[in-house]
């Protein structure tokens, strides 16, 4: 099959607008909110972990992730309002039970496994964090598997070469970093 340079442009070009549409409807779904209210639970929570003791950094989590799951059900339900089409309230539930799902093994994984120290606990969660993030990236935009991607190879980093400042680095780095992304995306997409 022979095609004329123009045909080729003509094509990247139609690739290129297609792109543009999918990550302007990403921005204007609200998806951003997501990664700003768990990037600020990361925040904080990771930042307990490195200035609280165990006890103490444990009720900080606990607290966060009560408040990040509240806010992400109140989210989810006012976006899904807002969504014109019926499959997207569908989409919108069986994201929520992946993400549930994938925290009920993660749960397990800990249970089994049962990780040394709080680093390995944190880096098995955050690591359970990329495969959901890496999921929907191949599901729903593929621009945002290379920022789980830049996120995971951070957490290691920290966990591997640096661990006594472990916790901060991925409260700045994870935390920090979702929440800038979240806004990049509700800004510049």
């Amino acid at each position: 099959m022979d095609v004329s340079p123009q045909e080729a442009q003509k094509a990247l070009d139609a690739i290129e607008t297609m792109m543009k549409k999918a990550r302007r409807a990403i921005s204007n779904s609200g998806a951003y909110v997501f990664l700003i209210i768990w990037g600020f639970v990361w925040l904080f929570g990771f930042s307990a972990n490195h200035f609280f003791s165990g006890k103490n950094a444990g009720y900080v989590w606990m607290v966060l992730d009560i408040l990040g799951g509240i806010l992400s059900v109140v989210m989810g339900i006012r976006l899904g309002q807002v969504v014109r089409s019926a499959s997207g309230g569908k989409t919108g539930q069986r994201i929520g039970w992946f993400w549930l799902l994938l925290a009920v093994y993660c749960m397990l994984l800990l249970l089994v496994a049962a990780p040394a120290d709080m680093k390995q606990r944190s880096m098995i969660i955050v690591i359970f964090v990329m495969i959901g993030w890496m999921a929907m990236g191949l599901l729903l935009s593929s621009a945002s598997v290379w920022w789980g991607l830049a996120i995971t190879a951070l957490a290691l980093i920290g966990y591997y070469l640096l661990p006594g400042i472990f916790y901060l680095w991925m409260a700045v780095l994870g935390g920090g970093g979702m929440v800038t992304l979240g806004f990049f995306i509700r800004k510049r997409w």
